[in-house]
């Protein structure tokens, strides 16, 4: 299916998957709307609006006005942090945007996908209750588009990703952007156990697959997966960061707590693969390396820079090579 000529909504736009997704479909030809609470820069591509979705009335006159083809639901409260404090923000950054939203929807006879979260109860974690505010926030956000599908024949798709990392991370305390930007500053990020294992996906598998649920009809009232279906513990991630870095070095963890009620979540790729042509195609070496380049030229850009040790080593796409720099990580 072609996008030239379709409009589309983001919300979320400013934010690091909707910011990616914007420019995926400006890049496709369609005609994008990008929607965010607080007015950020962007590519002339996006045309931008500054509209709190928690307000209904707000929320209605944008649809209104954009009367968008397909609407792209990734505006959100993250945080999944296990405080009460976060219920009433999650409730209403999460499910009230989204409730909002979907009425909206139903009177502009738009279609809409959704972000959800790999940690609400579906098949691939045998159901397991929601262990934060935000994955319960979640939860609730999905049955409600189920409902406005079954009342409203509302076309809608949920989608759930599971841990996204990639370039332009502007949650600086996730752990990909938090210890990459540590190494290259010259610092020692406080870690975990590092026990924790997750299904790594790179930001850009994500964004194709959004693109591929909304070119497919199969995909209305269904929820996907958005993973690898590969399992890799923080361990082993910061350590593949400290080696890509040529760190000479190695990470210590135990200094965080582990979170509690913590489990194992790993995509089933299955469905998503059959019924709508997507599979992620980024291994976790390859992303974090484009990851780490993406971070450094930033960082060098801003006329900083990092002294190693003399003669460290750096990993490329062809193999170990000297630093051309003496070990200066730019």
């Amino acid at each position: 299916m072609t996008w030239t000529g379709r409009r589309a909504l983001v919300t979320g736009a400013s934010g690091f998957i909707g910011g990616h997704l914007a420019a995926r479909l400006a890049a496709l030809g369609a005609e994008v709307h990008g929607v965010s609470r607080t007015q950020r820069p962007g590519g002339a591509e996006v045309r931008r609006h500054q509209v709190d979705l928690r307000d209904q009335e707000a929320t209605a006159e944008l649809v209104r006005t954009v009367r968008p083809d397909v609407v792209f639901h990734l505006a959100s409260e993250v945080n999944g942090a296990r405080e009460p404090e976060l219920v009433p923000r999650t409730l209403a950054g999460n499910l009230q945007t989204t409730v909002n939203l979907l009425t909206a929807a139903v009177r502009a006879e738009c279609r809409v996908v959704l972000a959800g979260s790999i940690e609400e109860p579906r098949p691939g974690n045998e159901q397991a209750a929601p262990p934060s505010p935000y994955a319960m926030a979640k939860h609730a956000a999905s049955g409600y588009a189920d409902l406005y599908r079954r009342l409203w024949g509302l076309p809608c798709t949920v989608l759930r990703p599971s841990m996204v990392y990639g370039p332009a991370q502007r949650d600086q305390t996730k752990l990909v952007p938090y210890v990459t930007l540590a190494l290259l500053r010259g610092e020692e990020p406080r870690l975990t156990s590092g026990a924790k294992l997750a299904d790594w996906v790179y930001v850009d598998d994500v964004v194709e697959a959004f693109v591929a649920a909304a070119d497919s009809d199969r995909a209305i009232g269904r929820s996907f997966d958005v993973g690898t279906g590969v399992t890799t513990s923080v361990r082993e991630v910061v350590e593949q960061l400290y080696e890509l870095a040529g760190s000479p070095v190695k990470p210590r963890f135990g200094a965080v707590a582990d979170r509690p009620l913590d489990i194992t979540q790993v995509a089933d790729t299955g469905p998503a693969q059959e019924l709508i042509g997507w599979r992620a195609t980024v291994g976790l070496t390859a992303g974090l390396r484009r990851t780490l380049a993406w971070y450094a030229q930033r960082l060098a850009d801003q006329g900083v820079t990092r002294k190693l040790n003399q003669g460290v080593t750096r990993k490329t796409d062809q193999g170990t090579t000297r630093s051309p720099d003496q070990g200066v990580i730019r």
